[in-house]
């Protein structure tokens, strides 16, 4: 991972700095290179083409991409700049300005993260910030801690769901148990199939 700024930037001088080549995130102020392995990808799209399928078959009002960037807050006030593997956005607020570039402020409907080097970042607490309704980190590699995936390590799907009180309450799947998303009720996906993609 590289750094690419030493002061610490806004979300919008974030924006404007950002080179257009390759992936970055805006991380305690400062432009991150994002990089993925090939199975992350593969990962990532299984689920990016999967939502799609399932917007197309249900007809349903969102748009799906690996794309959009979005500004989060930190519990210390910092911004960020966090751009998930994938984004499930209201198609409505998508297209609300359709000549702006991919950077969001305001909640989308369901960000998956694959798990990487950066899996210690603390997406959870700012995307509950922010108030994204659902949210998946999906651990193909049993990378995360073991208060999470047992001992020994499985891996795993964890999905966050926002409750009343705008809290995550988190439900992890495994093996063949099917994907419960409040996203898309009706999608046929084990974690399984999510994992080994």
């Amino acid at each position: 991972m590289k750094t690419y700024t030493k002061q610490k930037l806004t979300f919008d001088q974030f924006l404007e700095q950002c080179p257009e080549e390759g992936l970055y995130e805006l991380v305690d102020g400062e432009i991150v290179e994002v990089r993925a392995t090939r199975n992350h990808d593969d990962v990532a799209n299984f689920l990016l083409f999967g939502f799609n399928d399932e917007i197309r078959r249900q007809n349903l009002n969102y748009v799906v991409n690996n794309t959009a960037v979005f500004k989060t807050i930190t519990a210390n006030e910092i911004e960020q700049g966090r751009k998930p593997d994938v984004s499930v956005i209201d198609k409505d607020k998508w297209r609300s300005n359709r000549s702006a570039y991919a950077a969001l402020e305001e909640p989308i409907q369901l960000a998956v993260e694959v798990t990487s080097t950066n899996w210690e970042d603390d997406y959870l607490d700012e995307y509950q910030r922010l108030g994204i309704t659902e949210y998946w980190i999906v651990d193909y590699l049993a990378i995360g801690l073991r208060e999470y995936l047992g001992n020994p390590k499985v891996p795993a799907v964890f999905v966050f769901l926002l409750d009343a009180e705008g809290k995550y309450q988190c439900t992890h799947f495994r093996g063949s148990e099917r994907i419960e998303s409040r996203t898309f009720p009706k999608l046929a996906l084990t974690a399984e199939q999510i994992l080994t993609a």
